[in-house]
């Protein structure tokens, strides 16, 4: 009888701790293995056209992140700055960062992998600017992956 009892509590302890993480699941965040986000230049300005940044599982305890940041034309410094973002007791905050720089160039891109614990959700913040006399901005900010 003892036996019994103590299956019984195994097999209702997995679904619980399997909700409790889907519980979650909010509209930051994606059931998928991969998000993406475009956004175009708000002031429509001469220099930059848009950024994108993607996030996309690759194992359980690996994503591959990418980010772009395109011109309008040959600009004097282009800008793309990528944060990689974990949830940790419901909140996102900054896990990695890194920060790219181009000088003359009409598009600055970059895909990074990167080993991260498992067991938790990612997202990636993109910032993208570029600077020929004036300098124009837009950030990017993708939905959730959970890695496990």
């Amino acid at each position: 009888m003892a036996a019994g009892i103590l299956a019984s509590v195994a097999v209702t302890s997995v679904p619980v701790q399997a909700s409790s993480i889907l519980d979650e699941v909010t509209e930051l965040e994606t059931t998928e293995d991969y998000a993406e986000d475009t956004e175009y230049s708000r002031l429509r300005g001469n220099n930059l056209n848009f950024g994108n940044v993607k996030v996309q599982r690759v194992s359980s305890n690996e994503i591959g992140i990418y980010g772009l940041t395109q011109c309008h034309h040959v600009c004097d410094t282009v800008y793309l700055y990528l944060y990689l973002e974990r949830k940790v007791d419901g909140s996102y905050g900054t896990y990695k960062y890194w920060r790219f720089e181009a000088n003359n160039a009409t598009s600055l891109s970059r895909g990074i992998n990167v080993i991260v614990p498992s067991g938790t959700y990612y997202r990636v913040r993109g910032y993208h600017a570029a600077k020929d006399g004036s300098k124009e901005s837009t950030s990017t900010l993708t939905q959730g992956i959970l890695i496990n």
